[in-house]
């Protein structure tokens, strides 16, 4: 064991390179996700969807977005088999195409007003694309920065794949404050919100040429060379992980809080029909400004959970994200734009980063090689497409004309914050694996005191070559 401990602590270059393409490869994909959020949150249930009831208008807005979260247990099944038959690289390639195109095909969808029911039907088929692509980015980045980086080190490199998930959503509400403040409500309605769509088209070539630099990731190349390739991942994966599997769909429940913030909370906040009263380009700044705050912390959680473990900041995490949502959902009721800023960047921004940055590492720690990548999408995308679909439900629940409805909304949002920190304190620690044990329920981790002095070598060899991230040092 010695020997292989050993050998995971070379190689930070490679480590840096993999882990700056899942960086960029995320934004770039999740900025094409995020930006159909906005838009159905701010601008579809006017345009895509018929006006005589603009309670039901806003329940099937956020039912198109939850839709793509229905087709993320399909692209879990079949990205996550070809990530573990062909590699993390090529599935990356693959989700960054159907993404892009997808998205780009939202911004030149035909209106309610021109095609009729025809116009929500095809919104639907694209969003059923779009999810199925985002079912293998997470899981296929993850595992890719995961078997790169060195022993020690790998919740702080992992987490990367998040903070580029975060930086999409910055860009995805930075591309539409503009257009909401600057352009005339009428023509943002008629055209403007196509903009951002149709400059996936950058999205798509930026990320071609990123993804095809990295190379495959040293644990996939050593099962291959050594004729040990899974012909049926998924199988395998049920088989010996479906424990594991049960457990991470629970953690991702945690997943609500970002529904709360950026999707039910959006809707409450600006649609007329709530009577808040939020104007579209205000509101649009809480999850920009949450978002900024995650992407300092997001390191800090990472480089955490090499010292402490995966499961404290994640069980941490939910719990009080969950117990924040209540103040949260009152500054919106209230009508409190600073009270909302500041529940936000609390809420999200700061403490559900201690789910957000640590699920990188802790979810594919808990499989093996041969079914890493299907284990985790399939336990992951269970779990997410289940909050997805909370916006219209939440809506229904609590529709516009309810009383209390901070309390209901946050009662409920609490409760699955609970189960998630459920499944992960059932969960086995990982942080003291090696790479070649992990996925093993009966791997011993390495004593304490040999896994300092193992991490303080990796520091030091990083601190020698300048192989940590640039602008990452201080959060060794």
């Amino acid at each position: 064991m010695a020997k292989s401990i050993g050998r995971e602590t070379h190689g930070t270059r490679q480590t840096r390179k993999a882990t700056a393409s899942g960086w960029i490869g995320s934004t770039l994909e999740y900025y094409d996700f995020f930006i159909y959020a906005q838009a159905a949150s701010l601008i579809f249930p006017q345009i895509f969807f018929p006006g005589g009831n603009p309670t039901m208008a806003i329940v099937a807005s956020l039912g198109t977005y939850g839709v793509g979260y229905v087709a993320r247990p399909i692209g879990a099944f079949v990205l996550g088999h070809w990530g573990d038959t062909h590699g993390r690289k090529n599935v990356l390639v693959l989700c960054m195409f159907l993404m892009g195109l997808s998205t780009m095909a939202v911004g030149l969808l035909p209106t309610y007003e021109q095609v009729g029911m025809l116009a929500p039907v095809l919104l639907v088929a694209l969003r059923l694309v779009q999810g199925f692509a985002v079912a293998g980015e997470i899981t296929g980045a993850s595992s890719m920065i995961l078997e790169h980086a060195p022993f020690g080190r790998r919740g702080f490199y992992a987490s990367f794949t998040l903070q580029g998930v975060q930086a999409g959503q910055i860009f995805a509400a930075a591309v539409f404050l503009p257009l909401a403040y600057f352009m005339p409500e009428s023509a943002f309605v008629a055209w403007g919100w196509r903009i951002p769509f149709l400059l996936s088209v950058f999205v798509l070539i930026a990320g071609y040429f990123i993804r095809r630099e990295v190379t495959e990731s040293p644990a996939f190349v050593k099962e291959e060379s050594a004729g040990q390739r899974p012909s049926a991942p998924i199988l395998e994966a049920i088989r010996h992980g479906w424990k594991d599997m049960i457990r991470i769909a629970c953690v991702a429940l945690v997943n609500v809080i970002a529904v709360v913030t950026a999707i039910f909370g959006a809707a409450y906040a600006v649609q007329p029909s709530y009577g808040i009263g939020f104007h579209k380009s205000v509101f649009l700044w809480i999850p920009v400004l949450g978002n900024i705050l995650a992407v300092i912390v997001i390191p800090f959680f990472g480089n955490l959970s090499d010292k402490i473990g995966r499961r404290p900041p994640i069980i941490a995490g939910a719990l009080c994200a969950g117990a924040l949502s209540y103040f949260y959902l009152y500054a919106i009721s209230i009508g409190s734009v600073p009270l909302a800023i500041g529940a936000s960047m609390l809420m999200w921004g700061i403490v559900y980063q201690g789910y957000n940055a640590v699920f990188p590492s802790f979810m594919p720690e808990l499989f093996p090689t041969r079914s890493r990548v299907s284990a985790m999408a399939i336990g992951q995308n269970i779990g997410t497409t289940i909050t997805a679909l909370l916006p219209a439900l939440f809506t229904f629940i609590a529709p516009p004309g309810s009383h209390n409805i901070p309390l209901t909304i946050g009662t409920l949002t609490f409760g699955i914050c609970v189960i998630a920190a459920l499944g992960a304190w059932t969960a086995r620690e990982t942080y003291r694996v090696p790479m070649g044990e992990l996925g093993n329920p009966q791997a011993v981790p390495i004593d304490e005191a040999e896994y300092v002095k193992l991490r303080e070598k990796v520091l030091e060899e990083e601190r020698s070559t300048k192989a940590t991230p640039a602008g990452h040092e201080k959060f060794n």
